[in-house]
């Protein structure tokens, strides 16, 4: 039996060749598809590899009678309608590793531009200044950084941290204890992290729990001066909240990788706000990461259509009955 690969999302080629090279598997890449283009193709596909671009809503569902398998090549699966594919037995995977490394990289550079003034200062100087005196910075060494979401990119930046000879504390109702105390990482309450942490950096998924989880009264019960980095989701802050608490002095600064709307509106309060360092949601574009999600979401498809093998599946409930 041959099966039929959709990739409507430009992915790296290495991906490509390892689709290609299994057997009983035909591949339509042609690069980045409209979605007219998309709904046309998928008819008969079997599986479907995407990125962020296209997004896996019921008209697309209702469009691939014959689809089986979705492979998000990245974490996130926003960009899909997952109940959806879960009532019409579509298996839904992403690829939570490729990213780890480049994610957390990025979280710990938005971190050291934050407390070292470094945009700024680099804007200054294309300028034609020479102003020392205006981005005094404070050590990371010495300083307790309070991680929400002690997954894989969060123990990363666990790693990372305590390398700068930072305190690191950590909150994750679903990560044991003994996980995080051999990291040498103390896993504590949610206020006592708010209360404790010079920086708190975000790692969590947004559930009903998390979302606007930095609020007025989240960053009320924060040290003053407190710095918050967020290369996670936007929605994880209260957007209105944050910057007005930045415009007060009770929070030292923030940097920012991802908003609740993206790209986010002119009107946005925190863009072009003091004390905040952006940047357009780039934590997982490295090369590297790339190439690893897009060659993960390939290798899951040929295993789950080859030999009936699952991994990173986002909605199990539809294995019942695939297996075996």
């Amino acid at each position: 039996m041959t099966y039929h690969v959709l990739v409507p999302d430009n992915v790296h080629s290495s991906a490509l060749d390892v689709l290609q090279r299994a057997e009983g598997i035909r591949v339509t890449a042609p690069g980045q598809m409209a979605r007219a283009e998309t709904l046309a193709a998928i008819a008969d596909a079997d599986a479907l590899i995407i990125r962020s671009a296209t997004k896996v809503d019921k008209e697309i569902l209702a469009a691939a009678p014959n689809l089986k398998l979705i492979a998000r090549a990245g974490v996130g699966v926003d960009n899909v309608d997952v109940n959806e594919a879960t009532g019409r037995g579509v298996v839904v995977m992403n690829t939570p590793e490729g990213n780890t490394i480049a994610t957390a990289e990025h979280a710990f550079g938005l971190m050291l531009a934050l407390a070292r003034h470094i945009p700024e200062a680099e804007i200054s100087m294309r300028g034609g200044k020479w102003d020392r005196k205006s981005f005094m910075g404070i050590e990371l060494r010495g300083k307790t950084l309070g991680i929400v979401g002690f997954g894989r990119i969060g123990r990363a930046i666990a790693k990372r941290a305590l390398a700068f000879e930072m305190t690191v504390i950590a909150h994750d109702p679903y990560v044991p204890v003994d996980v995080a105390a051999d990291l040498g990482v103390e896993m504590v309450s949610l206020d006592t992290l708010w209360s404790r942490a010079d920086f708190i950096t975000l790692h969590s998924v947004i559930t009903d729990e998390t979302r606007d989880m930095i609020n007025r009264n989240s960053i009320a019960r924060m040290k003053k001066g407190v710095r918050i980095i967020n290369a996670a989701r936007g929605a994880l802050i209260q957007e209105f909240d944050l910057a007005e608490a930045i415009r007060s002095g009770q929070v030292a600064g923030a940097a920012l990788d991802v908003y609740a709307q993206e790209p986010p509106e002119p009107t946005n309060p925190l863009i072009g706000l003091p004390g905040v360092v952006h940047t357009p949601h780039l934590a997982a574009s490295t090369e590297d990461a790339q190439v690893a999600v897009a060659v993960e979401a390939a290798e899951l498809i040929v295993a789950a259509l080859t030999r009936g093998e699952y991994k990173n599946v986002v909605n199990p409930s539809v294995l019942e009955g695939k297996r075996g």
